[in-house]
């Protein structure tokens, strides 16, 4: 099995406050959705990102970020294992950020050495 990394995009939701309610509804989402993958042997790792960050650009400027102006953010990640991209194109489907509008960009990931 080859390892694959999903990539989860989606606008910026300006000032999103769930209640207590759709938070746990959400959790719930990703955790039943990622237990699926887990169930099929299928689960390499992920995690969340966070919502501060810099980006260094090649002229050496470092700049805060993300930004608000920014047409679509990376939320999280997740890496799986699969038989080829069509397989981890399979697990992608019932992702919870397809949900909300995002989109899941699925890549292989390439040894190195």
């Amino acid at each position: 099995m080859k390892e694959f990394m999903m990539i989860f995009r989606m606008a910026p939701m300006g000032e999103y406050n769930p209640t207590p309610e759709q938070l746990q509804e959400s959790i719930k989402q990703w955790q039943d959705w990622m237990g699926g993958i887990a169930a099929q042997g299928k689960f390499g790792s992920t995690n969340q990102l966070g919502f501060t960050g810099k980006t260094l650009k090649a002229d050496g400027v470092v700049t805060d970020g993300p930004y608000a102006e920014v047409k679509e953010i990376v939320g999280g990640y997740v890496i799986v294992k699969a038989e080829d991209i069509d397989d981890a194109v399979k697990l992608a489907h019932g992702c919870p950020i397809l949900l909300m509008g995002g989109h899941v960009e699925v890549r292989d990931i390439m040894a190195i050495g």
